[in-house]
């Protein structure tokens, strides 16, 4: 099963001079897996003055490392693709293409290409009904826990 498609990525910094200017302009490495971290932050708030290439693998670590992290998910279709968990995080995603159904403890509704969800930490998983894989983006950001908390 392939990956996600090569996404360009494109990061903003500083020249060696202290101007505005583009420093990474190129594929996000990792493009083989079904999730890869575009950026992420050792702290919040975060130091825009670092020069390194901030990309890690992903990982549930990752998330709740007391930092942010810019993620990209490719769902293929079909049935148990996300058990159910929560997160100390608040996630912000935005649907690409395809859709896939949150699934809550109180019911489930779908999202689709150009649908934005922000997800506060509460228990949830996902699913893809349709005939094509889902794409979305989620910047997570630590945040307070909510019910019980973490789970993965």
């Amino acid at each position: 099963m392939p990956g996600l498609p090569v996404t360009r990525r494109v990061v903003t910094g500083l020249d060696p001079q202290g101007r505005s200017a583009i420093v990474l302009d190129g594929p996000v490495p990792g493009a083989a897996r079904n999730v890869q971290t575009i950026w992420s932050t050792d702290s919040i708030p975060a130091d825009n003055g670092a020069g390194a290439d901030s990309i890690r693998d992903f990982s549930f670590d990752l998330m709740h490392s007391g930092a942010s992290a810019f993620i990209q998910v490719r769902m293929p279709p079909g049935p148990g693709s996300a058990p159910m968990h929560a997160t100390d995080t608040i996630d912000y995603i935005t649907m690409l293409s395809g859709s896939v159904t949150i699934l809550l403890e109180t019911g489930e509704t779908v999202l689709h290409a150009g649908d934005m969800c922000v997800d506060r930490g509460i228990v949830h998983g996902w699913r893809n009904d349709g005939m094509e894989d889902a794409v979305y983006s989620v910047v997570t950001i630590p945040a307070h826990p909510v019910g019980a908390g973490r789970t993965v």
